[in-house]
C-alpha cells in the first residue's frame, strides 16, 4: 500500500513540476542562447544514431514486404508501404527511443549532478530561478529536436526501403518514387511530427525531472538516468497508441 501512495505522490510531483516548467516555457523569458546550445548538443548527438537504426529497419521493411507483395504481384506497392510505416510509426517511435537513450538520460545525469553538486541550491540563494535557467531550455531543445530528428529518420528510412527495393531487387526507380504516396499522404508525415512534439516534451520532462530530484550521490544519480529511459519510453508508447488513434484512426 505504501508503495501504490509513492507511486501517486511521485505522479503528483511530476505534475506540479510539469506545470511550473511549461508555465515558464511559455510566458518567461528563459535563456535562448541556452536552448540553443542544447539543441545543438542533441541534435547531432542522436543524428547518426537515429540513421543507424531507421536506414535498416526501412530495408528490412521492404525487404519483407517484397515478399509479400510478389504472392499478388503487386510489387510497385511497396513504396507504398514503406512510406505509410516509416511516417506514421517507425521514424517516431525509433527516433524518439534514441533520443530518450542519447539525450534524455545526459540530461538526467546533468541535472542530477547540478542537484548532487548543490548548484541547483546555489543558483536559488544568488535570487536566479533554476527551473528558467537550467531546466527550461533542455524541454525546449526536447520539443525541438525530436521532430527534426524524426524527419531525419523518415528520409533515412525511406532511403534504406529505396536501396533494398531498387539496387538490391531490381525493381524500377521511377515506380518506386511515384507511388511512394500512392497511399501515405503528407498528413501521414505531419502526424509524426506532432507525434515526436509530444514524445519530445514527455522526454525532456521526465529526464529534468528525475534529474532535479536526484538524491544519494552518485548512485542516485545513476537511478536518475535509469528511469528516465524506462519512464519516457513506456509513457511515449503508451501515449503513442492514442495519438496514432486520433491521428489516423479514421483513415
Amino acid at each position: 500500500m505504501d508503495e501504490l501512495w509513492d507511486r501517486f505522490r511521485a505522479l503528483g510531483s511530476f505534475g506540479r513540476f510539469s506545470g511550473a516548467v511549461l508555465l515558464r516555457l511559455f510566458t518567461t523569458r528563459w535563456p535562448l542562447s541556452e536552448g540553443a546550445h542544447q539543441l545543438w548538443l542533441l541534435a547531432t548527438r542522436c543524428a547518426l544514431p537515429v540513421i543507424a537504426v531507421t536506414f535498416p529497419a526501412g530495408m528490412v521493411l521492404a525487404l519483407q514486404g517484397l515478399q509479400i507483395f510478389t504472392l499478388f504481384g503487386a510489387q510497385r506497392l511497396l513504396s507504398s508501404l514503406v512510406g505509410v510505416a516509416v511516417f506514421r510509426e517507425l521514424a517516431p517511435v525509433l527516433a524518439s527511443v534514441l533520443v530518450a537513450a542519447q539525450g534524455g538520460s545526459a540530461f538526467a545525469a546533468e541535472i542530477g549532478a547540478m542537484r548532487i553538486r548543490e548548484e541547483l541550491d546555489a543558483t536559488e540563494v544568488m535570487g536566479i530561478d533554476p527551473l528558467k535557467v537550467h531546466i527550461v531550455p533542455r524541454v525546449a531543445a526536447a520539443l525541438i529536436a525530436t521532430p527534426i530528428l524524426d524527419l531525419v529518420g523518415a528520409v533515412s528510412g525511406v532511403m534504406g526501403g529505396w536501396l533494398v527495393a531498387v539496387v538490391f531487387r531490381g525493381e524500377t526507380n521511377g515506380v518506386f518514387w511515384a507511388n511512394l504516396w500512392a497511399l501515405s499522404k503528407p498528413m501521414d508525415l505531419g502526424g509524426g511530427i506532432l507525434k515526436t512534439t509530444v514524445f519530445g516534451g514527455i522526454i525532456g520532462l521526465v529526464a529534468t525531472w528525475k534529474g532535479y530530484f536526484a538524491s544519494g550521490g552518485a548512485a542516485g544519480v545513476g537511478r536518475a538516468v535509469n528511469d528516465t529511459v524506462v519512464i519516457a519510453v513506456t509513457s511515449f508508447v503508451i501515449a503513442n497508441y492514442f495519438l496514432t488513434s486520433a491521428l489516423y484512426g479514421r483513415g
